[in-house]
């Protein structure tokens, strides 16, 4: 047998590759994982933790509008202090990033902080360094994308929010995604002017319509400026700023341009093409539902994929990957019923099928309620919350379940474990409320709204 350096070697310090590595190592592998970047991955740095930061401080500044209502003469929302917000963001991510680095060393993972890229099958270039590896995980994750437009580089990227020294006085936002709706949201609460441009004639293309249509309302009602039906043509400097035209002839003059219209797997450089790996329609690395490549001994693991790009998945793929091959307990994390959540404002979470995609597969019974949750008819902000059960006509089971307002991730986590499980319309209609939340709605929606399928 060939005597490798290691057993397994991760590419990439991102949280699945992190996960993998660290599992690996605990069933007694020889590990080695090289980050190139920083550690976490973009959750950590540029993603999920640093935005969600950025969400909870535009949140305060709509809690001290609404505070007079209840009865708070003093509380008023006053100039924001961005360099204060970045100061603290900066610290936690220093913070989290430092966490993941000490979990690889504590597991007894020999860390790279360097670019790997492959020499042949078991051999890769490790910051100039040879090193050799009986298995190897592609764990790189992705990188936003700009359009191909004449002036496209003058735009920001989402990544780009955590570098700007303050808040843009107007931004235009190019894209309808849970990304681009996020940084609509939070940049609007932290006092920015927001128009929003993408080409369908909702946001959030592929989710449930009801919840696109309330989302819709939802970003109009934050003061957000909504431009559906365009696609930006070119974007050119001017005085003072931007100017986005469009296809449809639209012209906006601003301050910063956002480009959120998407991520594409970071492989350039990664010499696949050394090892017979072919990459697919996105740059995507193919893989089989075990994780491995057209190199039965190469895996691939995250948002490399670009088969469903949420922290979470990566992290349960990674550690079924290693219980897989080091641990004597083959597995596969699955990818069905797996529960989200787009931190705007409000939130939206949803967990299985859309009413669209469950009518495709049979008779379908939808429960649906919109209402002014009890804070709003106090504070009178024109806030509503959509609640929405898919159910299967013949079955009884909940198909999915879809909440856009307060506290909606909270809710749906919960709500996941049921549709995981296989409740039916029944469990949920016998299941009694916590009163008064809006939680209870889900278990308290007797009326059909309709049927469909």
């Amino acid at each position: 047998m060939p005597d490798y350096d290691f057993d397994l070697f991760v590419i990439g310090g991102g949280s699945g590759g992190v996960r993998c590595g660290r599992i690996a190592a605990g069933h007694g592998a020889r590990v080695g994982v090289a980050e190139e970047r920083f550690w976490g991955g973009t959750c950590v740095n540029v993603g999920c933790v640093p935005k969600k930061i950025m969400v909870h401080a535009a949140e305060y500044g709509e809690w001290a509008k609404e505070a007079p209502a209840f009865g708070w003469n003093e509380m008023q929302a006053g100039a924001h202090d961005w360099a204060r917000l970045a100061a603290a963001r900066d610290a936690e991510v220093a913070r989290l990033n430092g966490i993941y680095g000490r979990l690889l060393g504590n597991a007894g993972v020999t860390t790279f902080e360097a670019r790997a890229s492959f020499i042949d099958d078991h051999t890769l270039d490790v910051g100039g360094q040879r090193m050799t590896a009986e298995r190897i995980v592609i764990a790189v994750g992705g990188k936003p994308m700009r359009p191909e437009i004449p002036g496209a580089e003058l735009g920001l990227v989402s990544d780009d929010l955590f570098t700007l020294k303050s808040c843009p006085d107007r931004i235009v936002v190019v894209g309808s995604g849970y990304i681009a709706l996020e940084f609509a949201c939070l940049l609007r609460g932290l006092g920015a002017e927001v128009d929003l441009i993408y080409r369908q004639e909702l946001p959030l293309r592929g989710m449930d319509g009801d919840l696109r249509e309330a989302m819709a309302e939802a970003l109009m009602n934050l003061g957000i400026r909504l431009h559906p039906g365009h696609t930006p043509a070119r974007l050119d400097k001017v005085a003072g700023g931007l100017k986005v035209t469009t296809d449809a002839g639209l012209e906006l003059e601003t301050s910063q341009v956002m480009f959120a219209t998407g991520r594409v797997p970071n492989t350039a450089g990664l010499g696949l093409e050394r090892v017979g790996i072919s990459l697919g329609k996105s740059g995507c690395v193919p893989v089989t539902v075990e994780q491995a490549t057209t190199r039965q001994h190469i895996f691939a693991i995250g948002d490399v994929t670009d088969q469903l790009n949420l922290t979470p998945v990566a992290t349960a793929v990674g550690h079924a990957l290693a219980d897989t091959l080091f641990g004597s307990n083959p597995r596969r994390a699955s990818f069905q019923n797996v529960p989200t959540a787009i931190f705007t404002s409000p939130p939206a979470a949803m967990v299985g099928l859309t009413e669209e995609a469950a009518a495709q597969q049979g008779p379908t019974e939808i429960y649906m309620a919109r209402f002014t949750p009890m804070r709003h008819t106090i504070s009178r902000q024109p806030r509503k919350t959509l609640m929405k059960l898919v159910v299967s006509a013949r079955t009884r089971r909940v198909l999915g379940a879809h909440m856009l307002g307060e506290d909606a991730a909270e809710i749906m986590q919960g709500i996941a474990v049921a549709v995981v499980a296989g409740a039916t319309k029944e469990d949920f209609d016998r299941t009694i409320g916590i009163h008064p939340t809006a939680a209870e709605e889900f278990v308290t929606l007797r009326t059909l709204t309709r049927r469909v399928g």
